[in-house]
């Protein structure tokens, strides 16, 4: 999905250290035999995202969604949790793996995020949570979910799986909510080939139980809760701490990229979308367009796949229209997902791949 595909060039590619760096750590765990755990290169990666993100309370575990069910355990979320349909389908499966019921509502057009004039209008005595979306890492009305919480005294989850690196005012977006959950798979910005972390914001009981409940729900001999298997082992670790001091120089070839493609479309049929917050240091980790619809994005991939060449459909389709699935109708997000297109944005992708995507998209348009 994320790598490339008999020499083409996919939406993204994994950022790998060198090898002998990566083996460095490996020697490390072959002296100690801690493979997992809470072992001590697990805890040196907690301590330092925990400095990077600017927060008290985190909790390292085995994947994104993991990060998810924890936080809908951790805060006792049940009945109604109103989420966006533009996201990625873990968001709501998530919710209805913890016998939760989703309630969607539709999405902002200019950024995807989700509506909260739509989330007040939805919220029934039975809602207990917001689980939204940043999507391509774009903020949410932060402060008008804040208030919406406050009002109707609910939880509010973030699914910051693509906010590696986004700060807003100065502040890392994975603070905001009472919890934020990151993911670090294979494609995101910083990874750990698998893994994810959950960041509690001010409460402290709340941390201590993801995790216990990422543990089994007991430490030592000491059985406190129901919990299952979250923990991530010191092989996946050591791959974060590797990683961890190249995001800046991967936050920065991917701005680049993301002006040169800005220049390419510029007065042309496609939307770029952005995040029109002022106050957003952006980490470029996608760069999403929308076409004029269905039939554009097809031929844009069909161009583009004859040449070895594969941008994404992310997300689609939206999510209420999943068939097991089913929510109400969400014609904003419907219509995105029909006509959004992520564009690669790796180590790979040279002017000369920008451009050939470029006219691709162009001649794709011009019908």
């Amino acid at each position: 999905m994320n790598e490339t595909l008999g020499g083409g060039i996919m939406v993204t590619r994994s950022m790998l250290p060198p090898l002998e760096e990566y083996v460095d750590y490996l020697k490390l765990i072959w002296q100690s035999h801690h493979l997992t755990n809470s072992g001590p290169l697990s805890l040196e990666l907690e301590k330092r995202l925990k400095e990077f993100l600017g927060c008290d309370e985190l909790s390292f575990v085995s994947n994104g969604t993991i990060a998810l069910q924890l936080a809908l355990k951790a805060l006792d979320v049940r009945g109604e949790v109103i989420t966006s349909p533009f996201s990625y389908v873990a968001t709501t499966s998530a919710i209805l793996w913890e016998n939760c019921s989703p309630v969607f509502v539709d999405v902002r057009p200019q950024d995807l995020t989700i509506d909260p004039k739509q989330i007040a209008a939805a919220i029934t005595p039975r809602t207990s949570a917001i689980l939204a979306t940043h999507v391509y890492g774009f903020p949410c009305e932060l402060e008008a979910i804040a208030r919406l919480a406050r009002q109707y005294k609910l939880k509010v989850i973030y699914d910051a799986a693509h906010t590696f690196g986004c700060r807003v005012d100065g502040r890392h977006l994975a603070t905001y909510g009472d919890i934020s959950c990151l993911s670090f798979h294979a494609t995101k910005v910083f990874h750990t080939a698998e893994g994810g972390a959950v960041v509690i914001n001010g409460d402290p009981p709340v941390a201590e139980r993801v995790r216990l409940m990422r543990s089994f729900g007991h430490s030592s001999d000491d059985h406190r809760c129901v919990g299952i298997n979250g923990k991530n082992s010191e092989l996946h670790a050591a791959m974060g701490l590797c990683n961890l001091p190249r995001v800046p120089a991967a936050l920065a070839m991917r701005q680049r990229l993301h002006a040169h493609y800005v220049q390419l479309l510029a007065g042309s049929a496609v939307k770029v979308l952005h995040s029109a917050h002022p106050n957003l240091d952006y980490n470029y980790a996608y760069f999403p367009v929308l076409l004029p619809d269905g039939a554009a994005v097809a031929r844009t991939l069909a161009i583009l796949a004859a040449k070895n060449i594969h941008p994404r459909r992310y997300f689609f389709p939206s999510i209420n229209q999943i068939p097991y699935i089913q929510g109400g109708a969400c014609p904003v997000s419907e219509r995105a997902a029909q006509s959004v297109l992520c564009l690669p944005l790796s180590d790979l992708v040279s002017a000369e791949v920008q451009e050939t995507v470029a006219t691709a998209i162009l001649q794709a348009t011009r019908y």
